[in-house]
């Protein structure tokens, strides 16, 4: 070979290697630059401002009537038409007469029964007159108004044990005592109304036969109400302690305020809540009725401080907050509740809160947040 041909071989060699390690060196930067790209993960991040705030208690109830009971007869007979008539949705006030029960045949007993002790007192004036003459016209007076009056009149006044013993003897007091016995039998033959209030179910028409303890219809008190409201176990002391609480209908407008009336020892099974009774207040103008559903709301002043943080960055009451780069975990005690967001206590201000879980065991990562 000709030493011009070695030469230029060498030189090819030479070129060749240089522009090959030229391409290895930047394929190896190129490559590190990438997987050094590759170890940063990007987080959403919040930094932490403090505040005192007022938090609010709420939960919900249904509203019912502070009375509501079932009618049902102590007696047996035609059930009749009282002076109502008895529909779903009639309102009634106290005192109406609601049903009435046939009492014919209870009123006739009643009438001879009466008749009869008239009759004994009468038989026996003659000798009151001559054993007791200043009583005589005490009894005279008693069998007048027995002829007169719709309901028994009282029983003279005994004043001496003479006296009581003719008295009894001739079965005056054992009669009038039956008679009275039967007077307030009678007096179940009318159903009237305990209080105002409206009709919220019939089970029985006039004209069937009405029997003891059947149930005839469904009535509920007006004007006051009171709303069961399921309580979680935390919040039940702080309930106690706030007796008071505001009512909202489902516009969130303010229909009236409310009292504990009284608070259930036991778990409610299905909400694993307690059963908290209130009286309420209604506003004057608001609407409320019963089976109607409210918003409850007591104010709780918060003096520590405390954050608002989205739902997703917490987890088992625990956050991760992000510094320099290092992940860290951090207990907190959330003090209030909103549909998207919780507060919290026990973050410093400038702390940055990670807003969204994620896998922090990932092997050769560098973090950094994105400020939202």
């Amino acid at each position: 070979m000709k030493k011009s041909q070695i030469v230029l071989l060498v030189i090819f060699l030479v070129i060749s290697g240089l522009i090959f390690f030229v391409l290895t060196a930047n394929k190896k930067s190129i490559s590190k630059e990438i997987k050094e790209e590759a170890k940063i993960v990007y987080l959403p991040v919040k930094k932490v401002t403090n505040f005192e705030h007022t938090l609010s208690l709420s939960s919900h109830g249904q509203v019912n009537p502070y009375a509501s009971i079932t009618l049902s007869p102590e007696v047996q007979g035609m059930l009749l038409k009282g002076n109502i008539e008895m529909k779903e949705g009639i309102s009634f006030r106290k005192g109406d007469v609601l049903y009435r029960i046939d009492n014919q045949e209870s009123f006739y007993s009643f009438a001879a029964r009466r008749s009869s002790l008239v009759n004994i007192i009468l038989n026996i004036l003659p000798d009151i007159e001559l054993d007791f003459p200043e009583e005589k016209e005490k009894w005279m007076s008693f069998m007048n108004e027995m002829n007169k009056a719709i309901r028994l009149p009282e029983l003279p006044k005994i004043k001496s044990d003479k006296e009581r013993m003719f008295i009894t003897s001739r079965s005056i007091i054992t009669e009038y005592y039956s008679l009275k016995s039967l007077e307030s039998r009678l007096d179940k033959y009318l159903i009237i109304a305990p209080f105002n209030g409206t009709v919220t179910d019939v089970f029985m028409e006039p004209g069937t036969i009405a029997n003891p303890g059947g149930q005839i219809a469904r009535i509920a008190k007006t004007g006051e109400f009171e709303v069961k409201v399921p309580i979680s176990i935390d919040d039940i002391d702080f309930f106690k302690d706030k007796s008071v609480a505001r009512f909202s209908n489902s516009a969130n407008e303010s229909v009236g305020t409310g009292k504990i009336k009284r608070v259930s020892n036991v778990v409610n099974q299905q909400t694993q809540s307690i059963d908290v009774y209130y009286t309420l207040k209604v506003k004057e103008n608001s609407l409320v009725y019963n089976g109607m559903h409210l918003n409850i709301l007591i104010d709780k002043e918060v003096t520590k401080n405390t954050s608002l943080l989205p739902r997703t960055a917490l987890m088992n009451n625990q956050v991760i907050l992000l510094n320099a780069n290092k992940i860290i975990f951090k207990q907190v005690k959330v003090v209030g509740t909103k549909p998207d967001s919780v507060f919290v206590t026990g973050l410093n201000d400038g702390d940055m809160v990670i807003l969204e879980q994620f896998d922090s065991n990932q092997e050769g990562v560098s973090f950094e947040g994105v400020e939202r």
